[in-house]
């Protein structure tokens, strides 16, 4: 993690909340990460299906996380996002290596946010594509 890959805001809040233990255990490795723009990544050994393919869930969360991520970036310090809806449609299957999320922010309104999460396999082939909208609420509510 170098520093000129994340936003002050950014780095401020990954000293104060971390990643999650989700995204920990799943193996989720920041490499950048502003309101506008957040990249992940996510081995798929250890989260993979019955039947050795990435499981759909794992998309779900790398790209919830990297969404939410983001938009509570937006959000700081004075309002927190949490996440309203989330939608996920997958393409490709991958049954091993590593996948690369890449989040790009749709809208950043003053209530609302939306990002769209494209995950990708070592070859850069769309697996997923997530969308996720944030509300932005004020931190005593």
């Amino acid at each position: 993690m170098t520093n000129e890959k994340f936003s002050p805001a950014a780095l401020e809040l990954l000293k104060l909340r971390g990643l999650g233990a989700l995204a920990e255990k799943m193996g989720i490795q920041l490499v950048e990460l502003s309101a506008e723009r957040a990249v992940a990544t996510m081995p798929v050994d250890g989260n993979t299906q019955p039947l050795g393919v990435l499981h759909g869930g794992a998309h779900v969360v790398i790209g919830e996380s990297l969404g939410s991520f983001a938009a509570n970036v937006w959000a700081y310090p004075d309002k927190v996002a949490v996440g309203i809806e989330v939608n996920a449609s997958h393409s490709r299957s991958v049954t091993s290596g590593i996948v690369t999320a890449v989040c790009t922010a749709v809208n950043l309104g003053r209530t609302l946010t939306t990002h769209e999460i494209v995950v990708s396999d070592d070859q850069g082939r769309r697996l997923s594509t997530v969308r996720i909208t944030n509300f932005l609420r004020d931190k005593s509510a």
